[in-house]
This record gives structure tokens, C-alpha cells and sequence, in this order.
């Protein structure tokens, strides 16, 4: 799935917001309890009253990726490219998200992770805007 607002900001603007606590807390599910830089990439710990989650999140071509690891945390697997691209004097903030829960039957699990995460998606969008706004 996939959500995408323009803001009336430039690219650079909107970069400069975009790090990797930022990311994961723009989307309103957990609070950013710690972040470690590895080689590859930024491992950030967030929690969520009684769930826990550690995420990686690497800057791209394009903007940045992260994915939650291991089995902690709400999803079997997701995955989220977040591009920013100029704009009539703004930016086009993009995010594309995979995401299963593996549960049976998993179409219809799955159906209702990418529901919840397609809101997800749109709060992180909305803080985003009021964030460089």
C-alpha cells in the first residue's frame, strides 16, 4: 500500500525531519525508546504498552527503508520506503509499506494489517506536515 502529501515545504526542509526516531514515531504506534547506529543502517528499540519492537532503518537513493526485525512486535514482517521529491516550490512525501501478520487465514489477516497500516501511514504523513510546517 501506499500514501503520499504534498507539503509545501522544500525537500531539504522535509529531509532534515526524516531521521530515523523520527520515522517510526510519526506514525502515532510506539514511542522510540532507544537507537543504536550499526554498519548497516540505525537499529531503533520502540514500544508500544505491552508490545516491544527494534526496527532497522537505512537511508536510500531516494529518501530512506525500514523494516521491523525478528518476530517482536505487531507484524510477522513490514517494510516501508519513505521518497521525498521536489515539487512546485514543495515536496511529495511518498511512503510504501508491505506488511503481513501471518495468521491464518492470512488473506484476511493480512488484509487488516495493510488496513491498520495504511493508517499508520497517513498519521505519519499528517505529523510530518505539521512538523515543518
Amino acid at each position: 500500500m501506499e500514501a503520499s502529501r504534498f507539503v509545501q515545504e522544500p525537500r531539504e526542509s522535509v529531509e532534515r525531519a526524516l531521521s530515523p526516531e523520527a520515522l517510526i514515531e510519526y506514525e502515532g504506534t510506539f514511542s522510540v525508546t532507544g537507537t543504536e547506529v550499526g554498519e548497516d543502517g540505525t537499529y531503533v528499540t520502540a514500544s508500544m504498552p505491552g508490545v516491544s519492537a527494534e526496527f532497522v532503518v537505512r537511508e536510500t537513493e531516494s529518501g530512506w527503508a525500514y523494516e521491523q526485525l525478528g518476530e517482536a512486535g505487531p507484524f510477522e514482517s513490514m517494510r516501508t520506503e519513505v521518497s521525498v521529491a521536489s515539487k512546485d516550490e514543495g515536496s511529495v512525501v511518498t511512503l510504501s509499506s508491505t506488511v503481513s501478520l501471518g495468521l491464518w487465514p492470512r488473506f484476511l489477516s493480512d488484509r487488516v494489517a495493510a488496513w491498520k497500516r495504511r493508517r499508520e501511514l497517513e498519521r505519519a504523513l499528517d505529523a510530518l506536515a505539521e512538523d515543518v510546517s
